[in-house]
């Protein structure tokens, strides 16, 4: 080889940084191919990106209608075009910003006097709309759709800190 070739360029290219390139190994395959069918179901045009169109079509497909204003600050979330390592990337980022499992589970077990790891489905409706960053009747019924629920009404905070960080046994 050349001495010209051994040593190179005198300024030699910089590659970008690339903040998604561990991304895939955040998450299984499974949970990939969730992400995937997801994605696909938003580009609604086909064209391997997700564009204002593509969300505003998906968001009216689930009888929302959003106004451009909001589809522009979901679009702008992400610094490039929403391609699926995109999409992928700001999931990750989106999951990896949640408590760990067992600081949710303490949290719930603040309200479990008998440490059963339930807590009644009244008792736990009147702490949320009363208490800190209140919900709605409507957002706890929205949490409490398929959450795990017994017959008398006891809500299992231990089931379903494991369902938020893990998903149903189902996934």
């Amino acid at each position: 080889m050349s001495r010209a070739k051994v040593g190179g360029k005198k300024h030699p290219k910089k590659r970008g940084q690339r903040a998604t390139s561990n991304i895939f190994a955040m998450f299984d395959q499974a949970q990939i191919q969730e992400f995937k069918e997801a994605f696909n179901m938003i580009d609604q045009n086909r064209d391997g990106f997700i564009d204002h169109e593509d969300l505003k079509d998906m968001l009216a497909s689930l009888g929302q209608e959003p106004s451009d204003q909001l589809v522009d600050g979901m679009m702008s979330e992400a610094p490039g075009p929403l391609n699926f390592t995109m999409f992928l990337t700001l999931f990750g980022e989106k999951l990896t910003g949640t408590d760990p499992e067992d600081v949710i589970r303490n949290a719930f077990a603040c309200f479990d006097e008998e440490g059963t790891g339930k807590i009644h489905e009244d008792r736990l409706r009147e702490l949320l709309t009363t208490m800190g960053d209140r919900f709605t009747d409507a957002e706890v019924d929205q949490m409490l759709r398929g959450a795990p629920v017994d017959s008398v009404g006891n809500f299992d905070y231990v089931a379903f800190t494991r369902i938020l960080k893990h998903g149903t046994k189902d996934e």
